[in-house]
């Protein structure tokens, strides 16, 4: 609590400092009072509306956002000027889809068994491994027998992962997926996510955090000795390092919002802004250099992350949010998994368990102090041939959550509390500290009409799910890259009159001390590629004297074999009326490279999980029987986790 409080004042401090000084006028040397009169203007107001309409298959509506945005400028005097953007949302598919998203959502599930005749299927909540089954076989708390009770119903449920994959033998799980306020079931806060109320979803915008604030900061240059200046901005902001697109690699300072449209939104709609301090030394030129500039960001926001999207909602990347959601279930109310218990050979039974045995127990956000700010510092030049370059250095909490197992376990029959027992799937969520130095630069190739964007970073710090470990994560230095081509072509069956944008992308990541064995029944250790490489295409044409564009979008995960193809034309009808009409398919050629270890024969509850037959049935390890829960949504990424979430859809934008 006293932590908020200081989070609090410390950045009313500041925004109350820069906001003085942006109204200390130019007599403020002397200690006079603002001055607002000849030295300031009038606020300069855009206003926007839009709509966008989503239809899915399967799925019907899955978007009817309106949104109304301002952006507002002021000069205040003395060279300091105010920018503003204030964003409020409201969307109706809650309502006009409830039996999809929203309070109607969901209903009863099965679960399935496997036996050598083929896959059983029985009601969540019976079984067929009961407590009364397997008493004495080492599985604890398993109480889960009243699936129809009052605190853990039947209803208002989906099976993880249904949206875009079967069982097919895997272990798989009940998922809530109605509002926290209809169904607090697993409801927890991920970091700005998880734990919404309808109202909250429809409007989200409207939260603690000011949300609808996108951007209010205070800016100015200061003019020094020998040409230099001092560049000072101050407020919520979204600073951007990048220089590509839809994937990031250097602009990983503002979070991003995942949950408005997965990856098809532009970076700049869905960055979450945060409350920041950034000044910059330009230099200016040298004798070898046209351009030289030293930046300081300090993020002294309250830490926020990645927003993935709350089960139940439309946009749930990588289905991550329902993941987390089902887990927290079991771990508070515990539940049915499909195919969990190995009781003869060919024969996977879904098991009951009860409430603190495997789940999702804790979130550990980041408490706001000052060792949990963020700090980052980029030098930039221009070299006197015209090759632009960065170089950075960030210290961050990463954005996206690591799950840390093998926690802790109470036993029903025995009333003892175990801290720390490997491989059980019992999981504490963190967040941890990463560092991060790379580098960008641009460069033109005249001879070929073409510009080039290199970047590439090295993390310290990231964590991976691990199957091989007992915890089942590990810590992993990473290396990430991206290169860019963009060139104006002409292309006569598009248009004679106007270039047209072609520009490509490959994106590579590679994990340092990857850990991977093949084992008795599958691969086991980290479901995240060692190395994988991600291609992008645009093709954007220019047609009716650039009121009319078409363009399409293409984005191939190598690793994965998944693809996404997204037409669309922006269509100018005046100056203030734009129409946008479009699509995202999304195919896939890998699935069965998506499967993965689930340690459900990790045989964390010896002898009852260990494999028949097995020789080592009373010790802890992996034998790598796998399906595609959980782990195989890492394998898939985010373009083959949503292959069967096709959408089709128009955005009507006017400014007034």
């Amino acid at each position: 609590m006293e932590q908020n409080k200081a989070y609090a004042s410390l950045r009313l401090t500041v925004v109350a400092a820069a906001v003085s000084m942006a109204f200390a006028g130019p007599a403020i040397a002397d200690g006079d009072l603002p001055a607002l009169g000849e030295s300031s203007s009038p606020w300069k107001v855009d206003l926007t509306y839009e709509n966008h309409t989503v239809g899915r298959e399967r799925a019907g509506l899955a978007k009817f956002r309106n949104t109304l945005q301002a952006e507002l400028d002021k000069k205040v005097g003395d060279g300091w000027t105010i920018h503003g953007i204030m964003r409020g949302s409201w969307d109706g598919v809650y309502r006009m889809n409830s039996s999809e998203y929203g309070k109607n959502a969901g209903g009863s599930i099965n679960m399935q068994s496997t036996t050598p005749g083929g896959y059983l299927s029985t009601p969540w909540g019976t079984g067929p491994v009961t407590n009364t089954v397997v008493a004495g076989l080492g599985l604890p708390a398993n109480t889960f027998v009243d699936a129809y009770g009052p605190n853990n119903p039947n209803t208002g449920l989906r099976v993880l992962g249904d949206r875009w994959h079967d069982i097919n033998g895997g272990v798989a799980f009940a998922v809530p997926v109605r509002p926290c306020d209809y169904d607090s079931r697993g409801c927890r806060d991920f970091g700005g996510y998880g734990d919404k109320k309808l109202s909250e979803l429809e409007a989200p915008e409207f939260n603690e955090r000011l949300d609808f604030i996108r951007e209010l900061y205070a800016k100015k240059t200061f003019d020094l000795a020998d040409g230099k200046s001092l560049f000072l901005k101050v407020g919520k902001q979204q600073v951007v390092w990048g220089r590509t697109d839809l994937f990031r690699v250097l602009d990983v300072i503002n979070p991003v919002d995942y949950s408005r449209n997965n990856i098809y939104d532009e970076l700049a709609d869905i960055r979450i802004p945060m409350w920041i301090v950034q000044a910059e030394y330009r230099m200016g030129a040298s004798e070898t250099m046209q351009d030289r500039n030293l930046q300081v960001v300090w993020n002294f926001d309250k830490f926020r992350a990645n927003n993935l999207g709350q089960c139940g909602s439309p946009n749930s990347i990588l289905d991550a949010g329902c993941f987390f959601r089902g887990m927290a279930n079991l771990w508070d109310n515990g539940g049915t998994v499909s195919n969990f218990a190995n009781v003869a050979p060919g024969v996977l039974l879904a098991t009951n368990f009860g409430p603190g045995v495997i789940g999702l127990k804790d979130v550990h956000l980041p408490d706001w102090k000052l060792s949990n700010t963020q700090l980052g510092m980029k030098y930039e030049g221009v070299t006197q041939g015209g090759l632009s370059f960065s170089l950075n250095a960030l210290t961050y909490r990463s954005q996206l959550p690591s799950l840390r197992g093998g926690k802790r376990a109470t036993n029903a029959f025995t009333g003892t509390f175990a801290e720390s027992n490997p491989y059980l799937i019992s999981f504490d969520m963190y967040f941890p500290r990463v560092n991060l130095i790379g580098g960008s630069m641009d460069f033109q190739v005249p001879s070929a009409n073409a510009a080039v964007r290199v970047e590439a970073a090295l993390t310290h710090g990231e964590e991976f799910p691990n199957t091989l470990r007992p915890e089942l994560y590990s810590k992993n230095k990473v290396f990430r890259s991206v290169i860019g081509v963009d060139r104006p072509t002409f292309i006569p069956f598009i248009s004679e009159t106007s270039a047209t944008l072609i520009s490509g992308q490959l994106f590579y990541q590679h994990i340092f001390n990857h850990e991977w064995e093949q084992r008795q029944f599958g691969p086991a250790g980290m479901p995240d590629w060692q190395d994988n490489v991600i291609g992008t295409l645009l093709i954007k044409g220019f047609l009716k004297s650039g009121t009319v564009s078409p363009q399409i979008i293409f984005a191939h995960d190598f690793r994965a074999k998944a693809t996404v193809a997204a037409p669309q034309v922006e269509w100018n009808v005046t100056n203030d009326l734009k129409l946008t009409f479009g699509a995202n398919y999304k195919l896939e050629n890998g699935k069965d490279n998506w499967n993965f270890d689930d340690c459900r024969a990790c045989n964390p509850f010896a002898p009852f999980t260990a494999p028949s037959g097995d020789t080592n049935a009373l010790v802890s390890y992996s034998r790598g029987l796998g399906g595609l829960e959980p782990l195989g949504r890492f394998r898939a990424g985010p373009i083959g986790a949503a292959f069967k979430e096709n959408d089709i859809f128009i955005k009507l934008n006017y400014k007034f």
